[in-house]
């Protein structure tokens, strides 16, 4: 190895002189650590298929989906530790011009639509597990919350009321009721205990998104009313299955 010097004396750079490679190094490793390591190779992970390099289970099966992300949908509605509190699926977060929607078929949430510059999502959009409704998905829930979460987050949420609503599709009529909910923790929400509680401005935002969101799918929507709790528990046994 051979090095040059600077005016001052200080190395600039270095370089191998031909011919004079250290015998048997290889990442550091001297000529004994390289010979055990000949001998003595790695294993072979156990889990791997030869064939496709599919992962296996320790008994040889190949991987199922079960054994991947779990489904949501078939969670139960209610919290386990308190029956007053909604267990919500959050597909969509506040301030997202990104619709995301869970795909229960393959597990995994999927991009279905982007909003035009300007629109985005008002508040925190999911879906109560294990229901279903009139256009047969999962009940939708609009979460009031302190900051966005995220997609496949689970919350638990105490209900205050309904947006029931109306939507014309090829000129049949389905209803499309959107449960209200306040996340548990929610601190900027502690003290909305009903939907009236949010005044005329609130329901006529979301009247307002609704229409135009619909718009743009090619639907319309329109704002039936709005209920209380009590609304929230008849579509919650309802929608149960």
């Amino acid at each position: 190895m051979t090095a040059q010097h600077g005016a001052e004396g200080g190395v600039l750079g270095m370089r191998l002189s031909s011919g004079a490679r250290s015998p048997r190094t290889c990442c550091g490793m001297a000529g004994p650590q390289l010979k055990s390591l000949e001998n003595n190779p790695v294993p072979r992970p156990t889990n791997l298929d030869d064939s496709s390099c599919i992962l296996t289970t320790k008994r040889g099966q190949p991987m199922s989906k079960k054994n991947g992300m779990a489904n949501p949908t078939s969670l139960k509605p209610v919290d386990s530790g308190d029956k007053q509190l909604l267990r919500v699926i959050i597909e969509t977060p506040k301030g997202s011009r990104n619709k995301f929607a869970f795909n229960p078929k393959e597990r995994v949430f999927e991009l279905k639509h982007v909003l035009p510059s300007g629109m985005s999502f008002p508040y925190d959009f999911g879906f109560l597990p294990s229901t279903i409704a009139d256009d047969g998905d999962p009940i939708d829930v609009l979460v009031l919350m302190d900051e966005p979460a995220f997609p496949g987050c689970a919350l638990s949420c105490r209900p205050i009321g309904v947006i029931e609503g109306e939507q014309v599709d090829d000129n049949d009529k389905l209803r499309n009721d959107r449960i209200v909910a306040v996340e548990k923790d929610a601190h900027s929400w502690e003290d909305v205990k009903t939907i009236s509680d949010l005044g005329k401005p609130f329901a006529k935002e979301l009247e307002q998104f609704f229409v135009n969101y619909h718009k743009l799918m090619g639907k319309q929507y329109r704002i039936l009313g709005l209920k209380g709790p009590r609304a929230v528990r008849t579509i919650v046994k309802s929608g149960r299955r």
